[in-house]
């Protein structure tokens, strides 16, 4: 089933993913995870990815996919207040309309409950879906700093969740950790998926037969879309 939160219904409709691994093709507006999906079934799309095993971690920093939150869509906003803007209710500001100072997750999407933030004494975090010590074992490793920039950065890889299921997760793939509220697992895995399909990321056999367990349950769950380019403007480095 598809749950939109506040955030995502007043996004504005986005336009179809581009192709994994392309060039970054420009789509418009701030799309995220939990946003109607216009493309292709979840399921057909996991069943599409590639299967190989896990590489080695060796190498991996979170500097190898550039500074936190850079501004790679160039709307004066840091990414994470964009996610927060985008996700939370009743949203205040500090020092014109960027810096979330407050704001209401309603409901939270792993946990179900309602969580306050207050910045600088959060219990929200951002998480990525495909956290990125995972994208760096299963192909990220090999790409273009501006790639992996972009995958950090990218709104159909974020999340404003609860901070205690975030670092619960850590860099978990699906086969090792889900949502504890089971109405947002289909939502959840549909959007791992997105985010592995449109970065031509693989996947691990026990990871993709966990996938296609929770989609069975939910066979008309959509695949996400939209988010940013998949390389990051050229002013952005990363290690």
């Amino acid at each position: 089933m598809t749950r939109l939160r506040g955030g995502a219904v007043a996004a504005a409709v986005v336009m179809a993913v581009s192709v994994a691994g392309c060039k970054g093709d420009p789509i418009g507006g701030t799309a995220g995870p939990g946003e109607k999906a216009h493309g292709g079934a979840a399921l057909a799309a996991a069943d599409s990815l590639t299967v190989k095993g896990r590489a080695p971690k060796t190498g991996y920093s979170r500097a190898r996919f550039g500074s936190a939150w850079a501004d790679t869509d160039s709307n004066s906003c840091d990414t994470r207040d964009d996610i927060l803007k985008r996700d939370l209710e009743q949203v205040r500001f500090t020092d014109g309309d960027c810096k979330v100072s407050y704001g209401v997750l309603k409901p939270d999407p792993y946990s179900g409950k309602t969580i306050t933030y207050r910045r600088g004494r959060s219990q929200v975090d951002i998480d990525h879906l495909v956290a990125l010590s995972d994208a760096w074992q299963k192909g990220a490793k090999y790409w273009e700093p501006s790639k992996r920039i972009a995958l950090a950065n990218d709104p159909l890889n974020l999340l404003a969740v609860d901070a205690g299921a975030n670092r619960g997760k850590g860099d978990g793939d699906t086969a090792t950790w889900l949502p504890p509220d089971k109405d947002y697992r289909c939502d959840y895995v549909a959007a791992q998926v997105a985010v592995k399909k449109k970065y031509g990321l693989w996947v691990t056999a026990a990871e993709k037969t966990a996938m296609k367990k929770v989609l069975a349950t939910c066979p008309d769950q959509k695949l996400p879309t939209g988010g940013n380019p998949t390389n990051a403007p050229e002013r952005f480095k990363a290690r």
